[in-house]
């Protein structure tokens, strides 16, 4: 704020004390936030006083706004990321609270799966009992969770904390069941023999939304399979007997897999080589012979060249087939047919893809297709990883370790022609970040396209890719990348492995039959049975329950209870059924539980976001949001990854600890949460200044109002003065830009113009302008009055702008100046109708003023004048802003903060300033004529003699 209308005493000793004539401002409102002591205390005001509870209240019966929380996970203390998140969360909900919406937010958390489990093993050890396990995994996240829910309140993020929702309260276990019986009932769920993801270190099934890609290195291979019929394969090039070995060959770079193959498949309309080598005859595809050529170090004649339908049927020898174990078998004495698939290119390698069923989606389907039956499919690898014990050469090995074994074996069979070593993307566990591979195995499936599902009473009408595609056309995005991005996955996704081997986790309460592996008939009873008793006691009563007790005596021989659980994103995905139309069945409006936003990181595309919909739209035919925001991860200040090594985390309990969570607030608030979101001290110490001028100027209009009733205060409107007026359109203008930024969830656009509404509007006019005013008018003049209901209404307004992301400041502020319990309870203020002309016309006198302020300026360099007040101005101007300047008449001094100002025609928009020759007055500091003139006032003007002994000056414009 600039200093020229801030009257101070002079360094010399009045007569009379004219400061304490002057209405300076007061306010208990401190300049300094001190943010670390104050904010704990509102934190467990706003506990103590159920105020969340009472925001509920005061909006019973008004319109609906539920944001749906996406739970974190109940293990490990928060990050600045999930600070991120949940402060969006908080100020989205906020500032629909403001708007009049009974805007509830119900806190969530994830519970149960294999981030537990793994962390229950590191403390206690592996192989734990079911029972045991389940304890543990409950009393840890029990842990977890009043441990972030601690930090998260300290975040000032209101919320309904006495009543949370937990994946693993009975009711939402319960919840989940019911939720897989209805998904059943409308005909998406099977259970088939399929690769599936597969990673060691868990132990279990993964879905798409739990792998991620990173580089791995890898020996590439190409491996020889010997033609067991030559003259077959002579046939079918049109050649006669050969007098050489022929050979197919592949390329893979999964060597690993070779043990288990058990086809070959080319392309039926690729055309294919047969070539002549001193070592033998290859074939391969009619493009990739010259590059195979070198590969192999080899010179060769192509003999004939025929489409690969041509060879469909033909059988080629295992590349192992004449090896021998140590017991003298042979193990591999088995054929690899051909099989005709689309999906072998030439794109590299040989054109020909080696087929082992069991660890290859493509691979499975071909074979399969071929008829090759479920209990013929090589499936060697267990789920820790090592070949089964009594596989040949290789069993009882770690596949990663068994590679060489496995070259060297190729090699000592005359079988390999070719080794190097590439690096390339692959598929990793992105809990472990190791890699997974493709393993067949008997899993319960979400089906995504046409098919037949178990127990179907209600088919849906259409598919379930289709229903999903078309609901995300019913979708907002913010932003609006994020549709094509979720469409994608869900357009080119498999069908949705929700089973997992684990014991932490809600059970598929199925029973299969010892020897078809078909479901018990009465299944459907047995889960709205098996949902009764987890309700009552948990997933840990139906893991006690017996087949006896299920399914009696008879029918016990001769089925298996399932020891599968329901994977996680099964849990948090069908939220939507069991929290807000359960649990928390205030949680959803009059057409269903359908939120109106569901908020997570960018990388919930393929998480929470995905499952969800693929649930609802399983369940109800749409989406269970109305519409998705994303936000994206926090990096450092040079767009580094954060991690612990680097050492470039920031702790959001510190900047808590240090600087206060408002500033934690303010920096998300503006911060383009589109993007990635940097964060350092640098960066914070920025957050900080910009909060300590938030803050001044608050508590400047707290200050100036602090002896205003409005009850008894309040000017009419159509008694303000004319720049009080045009001060309130101009934050009517302003509010209208910020509930628009809010009503898409936009923040940072608010925080980048709050701040310029502080310094330039309030800051470098407004209240430059309004300080002589305030400080020098008789206290309950018109002209202060006026002043005064202006700068109410702004810090009304104001206070509620700022109320969504600095809550602990608006709060602390309001109970200085507010009348309700809470600020939140409020709703946005209400200006009237924005006066489009006002603000035009004084848009051109700001315009003016600037020009004023530069001349001023140039003088005050060359040491000419001091403040602006010592300076008289003539402005130069025409038309519309010259009679905007006449209209003001004495006031235009005080617009331009001169002690004179006049007004000259011209053309061109100029301003002419020279030094007052006048004296200058000790209580209001203008250069004036008058100074001295009552013999009673020798120190000050005539203005300040009539405010404090007459009638008072009389202000009309400003």
């Amino acid at each position: 704020m600039s200093d020229n209308a801030s009257p101070t005493p002079t360094n010399s000793t009045p007569a009379v004390d004219y400061r304490a004539t002057l209405n300076l401002p007061d306010t208990s409102f401190p300049m300094r936030g001190d943010l670390p002591k104050r904010e704990p205390g509102w934190v467990k005001e706003w506990e103590d006083k159920g105020i969340y509870k009472k925001l509920r209240d005061a909006r019973c019966g008004a319109p609906k706004f539920i944001l749906h929380d996406g739970p974190p996970y109940a293990n490990g203390q928060l990050h600045i990321g999930h600070a991120v998140n949940k402060i969006l969360k908080d100020m989205i909900t906020k500032a629909r609270q403001l708007e009049g919406f009974d805007a509830l937010y119900v806190p969530g958390w994830d519970c149960h799966g294999l981030p537990i489990e793994n962390a229950i093993e590191k403390l206690h050890g592996r192989n734990l009992p079911r029972d045991e396990m389940q304890a543990k995994g409950r009393a840890f996240a029990t842990e977890q969770i009043a441990q972030q829910m601690a930090d998260f309140k300290r975040l000032g993020v209101l919320g309904d904390w006495d009543n949370p929702y937990k994946t693993m309260n009975f009711a939402s276990e319960a919840g989940e069941i019911r939720a897989l019986k209805k998904v059943m009932e409308r005909g998406f769920v099977y259970r088939g023999l399929k690769p599936v993801y597969w990673c060691f270190d868990c132990g279990s099934s993964l879905a798409e939304f739990e792998i991620e890609y990173q580089d791995k290195k890898s020996t590439t291979l190409d491996v020889a399979f010997k033609a067991h019929n030559p003259a077959a394969l002579a046939a079918a090039f049109g050649l006669p007997a050969f007098t050489q070995d022929a050979f197919a060959v592949i390329w893979t770079t999964t060597a690993w897999t070779i043990p288990a193959n058990q086809a070959l498949n080319l392309n039926p309309e690729l055309p294919y080589s047969l070539v002549e080598t001193e070592r033998g005859l290859y074939v391969m595809a009619e493009t990739l012979v010259d590059a195979c050529m070198e590969r192999w170090g080899l010179q060769g004649k192509v003999l004939a060249t025929v489409p690969g339908e041509k060879l469909g049927g033909i059988e080629f020898e295992h590349p192992l087939y004449d090896v021998a174990s140590e017991d003298g078998s042979y193990g591999y004495r088995r054929l690899s047919p051909v099989y005709l698939a689309d999906y072998a290119t030439a794109t590299d390698g040989t054109g020909i893809v080696h087929s082992s069923p069991a660890y290859g989606v493509d691979d499975f389907n071909s074979c399969v297709a071929h008829g090759m039956k479920y209990d013929d499919i090589l499936n060697p690898v267990q789920g820790n990883g090592t070949y089964a014990a009594d596989f040949p050469l290789f069993g009882g090995q770690h596949i990663w370790k068994a590679i060489p074994v496995i070259i060297e074996a190729l090699r000592n069979a005359g079988r390999l022609m070719a080794t190097k070593d590439i690096t390339h993307s692959y598929p990793h566990c992105w809990r472990h970040k190791t890699p997974v591979i493709y393993r067949a195995a008997a899993q319960w499936f979400v089906r995504m396209d046409e098919g037949e599902g178990v127990f179907t009473t209600d088919k849906a009408p259409g598919t379930l890719r289709q229903t999903a595609l078309a609901a995300i056309e019913q979708t907002s995005f913010y932003p609006e990348n994020g549709k094509s991005r979720l469409r994608d996955m869900i357009a080119g996704r498999p069908d949705w492995c929700i089973s997992r081997q684990r014991s932490w986790g809600v059970p598929l309460p199925f029973f299969l039959h010892k020897d078809s592996g078909e479901l018990h008939p009465r299944t459907m009873e047995i889960i709205d049975q098996a949902a009764a008793i987890v309700e009552k006691g948990g997933i840990e009563a139906w893991s006690r329950v017996t087949t006896e007790e299920i399914l009696g005596a008879e029918d016990a021989l001769h089925y298996t209870k399932s020891t599968d659980i329901l994977e996680v994103w099964f849990d948090s995905g069908s939220t939507f059924w069991h929290v807000m139309r359960g649990t928390h069945g205030t949680m959803h409006h009059e057409t269903g539980p359908e939120a109106d936003l569901y908020l997570e990181g960018h990388d919930q595309h393929r998480g929470w976001f995905h499952s969800s919909l693929l649930l609802a739209s399983a369940i109800f035919g749409r989406a269970p949001y109305r519409g998705l925001l994303t936000h994206g991860f926090t990096v450092d200040g040079q767009g580094k990854k954060m991690s612990k090594s680097l050492g470039n985390t920031v702790s959001p309990q510190e900047v808590s600890g240090k600087l206060g969570a408002e500033i934690i607030r303010l920096w998300c608030a503006s911060t383009d949460y589109s993007g990635d979101l940097a964060i350092d001290d640098k960066i914070l110490a920025r957050v900080v200044d910009a909060y300590r001028r938030i803050r001044n100027t608050l508590r400047f209009l707290l200050a100036n109002v602090s002896d205003f009733d409005p009850a008894t205060d309040t000017v009419p409107a159509d008694q303000l003065l004319e720049i009080d007026r045009y001060a309130l359109a101009r934050a009517s203008q302003l509010q209208a830009d910020i509930l628009g930024h809010y009503e898409v969830y936009e923040f940072h656009p608010v925080v980048a113009k709050l701040q310029v509404y502080c310094s330039e509007d309030l800051g470098a006019f407004y209240l430059d302008v309004l300080k002589d005013r305030l400080y020098t008018t008789a206290p309950k003049s018109l002209a202060r009055r006026s002043a005064q209901t202006a700068l109410y209404q702004i810090t009304h307004a104001m206070l509620r702008w700022m109320a969504p992301f600095l809550s602990f400041t608006a709060e602390e502020a309001w109970k200085v100046f507010g009348k309700s319990e809470t600020i939140f309870v409020e709703k946005f203020w209400d200006f009237g109708a924005t006066d489009a002309a006002l603000l035009d016309k004084w848009d051109r006198i700001r315009a003016a003023r600037e020009v004023v302020n530069k001349e001023i300026e140039s003088l005050r360099a060359d040491g000419k004048v001091g403040a602006s007040l010592q300076a008289e101005v003539t402005v130069t101007a025409s038309g519309e802003l010259l009679e905007a300047l006449r209209s003001l008449g004495e006031d235009l001094k005080f617009v331009f903060i001169t002690s004179a100002a006049t007004l000259a025609e011209g053309e061109a928009l100029a301003a002419s300033v020279t030094p007052s020759s006048h004296a200058k007055c000790e209580r209001c500091w203008h250069y004036r004529e008058d100074v001295g003139q009552a013999a009673a006032h020798p120190t000050i003007c005539g203005r300040c003699t009539s405010n404090l002994h007459g009638t008072g000056e009389n202000r009309v414009c400003a």
